[in-house]
């Protein structure tokens, strides 16, 4: 990076904060600071709403994914848009009739305080564990590109965040997030564009894709019915909705951005404008990702993406075992390159066979790069986090021009602030009006309720940093967001329907049917290896089936509740 990076780096992830700073002045009642104002219109909750889920994670992870693994994992979101439509239709005009703050007031109201505090809990402790994630994303790439310290990176990258979010609340989180949304979109085109245009001039750019699918990079859609496939057409369609329908009905952060400026037709708007954009910007980071691959079958790769742990092993005296390595890779390379340009220009009945040797070369570059870790982790550097995290910043740092390499880490960055924003806004709102306000201080000021409600979100945002320094223990990151997600999402979301359709359940029974299939499905996270995204399936149902048999059976005698 030269000067004109950091000039653009920096412009871009304070201007934005301030301006939120400006806009937000002077002092605001508990509901303002929660909530927000009629200020707030559809475009700014679409957009909001879009960037508290589309993390750094997406936009560092998701193109090294695509590299390593093809585009296959869009079909995480096939069930998305049908959730949003739910959520619209069933979610949004019961909190905005209630005016509640949380989601999991209308569980208080529907059932009683203990299931409340339970959605509620599980809520928190899901969220505050994927903030910690959220903000560590970032942190690789700077102790990558500046050399910092990845803790002291980890705090730098927190810090800010936390300050704004503090002191503005809802507001200040909502228009943040429309403008940083708008940078990552015009960033992360950009970044497209370059792509294609560094693309071989050999292969037209049909070609290239057409060589990318051989290679198993654009498979898209698989409708196995194994269970233990990640990514299927069917645990996309089924597990995705539960996922998405629990992640936008139920999870706080998602809830506290639609349900801002308080107007029912607004709300709906902004969740189906995510309807519409969500899946194609999902497919087009995950295409951005094929694409770069096919960059780097022509352009050569670092023989270990990771190149912070690699030039460690080579001075802890591994360079002989690391040259001798680069230079099979180097072989490799050129013979696979060779390769494809034989293969691009086969005849029908010359296809197979040099199709079939192009897999087999680059079966020996995945051999290669495995035996290289091995080599560093030999050399105790072992790298926590999976190489594809490491691609795309990699991509961006060597072959994009100045200026754009400043714009694109400023992507990285306002996808950071406005995800962990978000989380940390509904971290502390939650903690304010589930527990502290009901449980704590019944009976305080509405000016006391603001001064928690800030000091609920800085704690919180103290411990997402924590959280953030033992995230180097995750894989791939954009994975282990999902799956914590998956894991905690099912059973609230079962409390949830449980609440809008089974009519005669109590309190009790939604509570300990929420237990038993929480318990549940930690035990077969623990004992199995089906594809995570079943387990919203799963939680969601055994609390839909639990909770009934609870009710006729050992809490008969319950009343049943009066009013949804």
């Amino acid at each position: 990076m030269n000067r004109l990076d950091y000039f653009v780096l920096i412009a871009t992830i304070l201007a934005i904060p301030l301006y939120g700073l400006w806009r937000t002045r002077g002092s605001a009642s508990l509901g303002q600071y929660l909530k927000g104002d009629a200020s707030i219109r559809w475009a700014t909750i679409g957009l909001s709403v879009l960037a508290t889920q589309a993390g750094p994670i997406t936009f560092l992870s998701m193109p090294g994914q695509a590299y390593e693994s093809g585009i296959g994992f869009i079909q995480n979101y096939f069930g998305q848009p049908l959730a949003l439509i739910v959520v619209c239709a069933v979610f949004v005009p019961i909190y905005q009739r209630l005016k509640v703050y949380t989601a999991y007031q209308y569980l208080g109201e529907r059932f009683d305080r203990k299931t409340r505090l339970l959605g509620a809990f599980l809520f928190l402790v899901q969220r505050g564990i994927a903030a910690g994630i959220t903000i560590y994303a970032p942190a690789i790439v700077l102790s990558a590109l500046l050399g910092w310290r990845l803790n002291l990176t980890i705090w730098l990258a927190g810090g800010l965040v936390i300050i704004y979010t503090v002191i503005g609340g809802t507001k200040i989180v909502s228009i943040t997030q429309r403008y940083q949304m708008i940078v990552i979109l015009v960033g992360m085109a950009i970044a497209f564009a370059v792509a294609v245009y560094r693309l071989s001039p050999n292969l037209s750019f049909g070609n290239t894709l057409s060589v990318a699918g051989k290679m198993g990079k654009l498979e898209a859609v698989t409708f196995s019915l194994d269970p233990h496939k990640r990514y299927t057409f069917w645990s996309g369609l089924i597990g995705g909705f539960f996922l998405a329908l629990s992640y936008f009905g139920a999870d706080q952060s998602q809830v506290q951005r639609y349900i801002a400026g308080g107007s029912l037709k607004e709300s709906r708007l902004g969740l189906l404008f995510n309807a519409v954009v969500k899946v194609p910007m999902q497919f087009s980071i995950l295409l951005l990702g094929a694409v770069v691959f096919m960059f780097y079958q022509f352009e050569k790769p670092p023989v270990y993406f990771n190149q912070p742990a690699y030039e460690r092993a080579l001075r802890n005296g591994y360079a002989p075992q690391l040259t001798e390595l680069k230079t099979q890779f180097d072989e490799v390379f050129t013979q696979k390159r060779d390769a494809i340009r034989v293969l691009s220009a086969a005849s029908s009945n010359e296809r197979d066979s040099a199709m079939n040797k192009l897999r087999t070369l680059e079966a020996q570059t995945s051999d290669l790069r495995d035996r290289t870790k091995a080599v560093l982790v030999q050399a105790g550097v072992d790298p926590k986090s999976k190489e594809s995290d490491y691609v795309f910043i990699t991509f961006i740092l060597q072959q994009m021009p100045h200026g754009i390499v400043g714009l694109l880490i400023a992507v990285i960055l306002c996808a950071t602030m406005s995800a962990t924003a978000a989380a940390l806004n509904a971290l502390g709102a939650t903690t304010e009006v589930d527990f502290y306000r009901p449980l704590i201080r019944p009976n305080a000021s509405d000016h006391h309720y603001v001064v928690a409600a800030k000091a609920l979100t800085a704690a919180w945002g103290l411990i997402a940093i924590g959280v953030a320094s033992f995230a180097s223990l995750v894989e791939n990151l954009i994975e282990a967001g999902n799956i914590l997600g998956s894991v905690f999402y099912g059973s609230i979301l079962g409390l949830f329907l449980a609440a809008f359709f089974i009519r005669r359940v109590t309190g009790s029974s939604a509570f300990f049917a929420a237990l038993v299939a929480q318990t549940l499905v930690f035990v077969l996270f623990v004992t199995t290896n089906i594809g995570y995204l079943w387990y919203n399936f799963i939680g969601c149902a055994a609390v839909l089936v639990v909770a009934p048999i609870l009710q006729q059976t050992i809490f008969r005698s319950a009343e049943p509740p009066t009013r949804a």
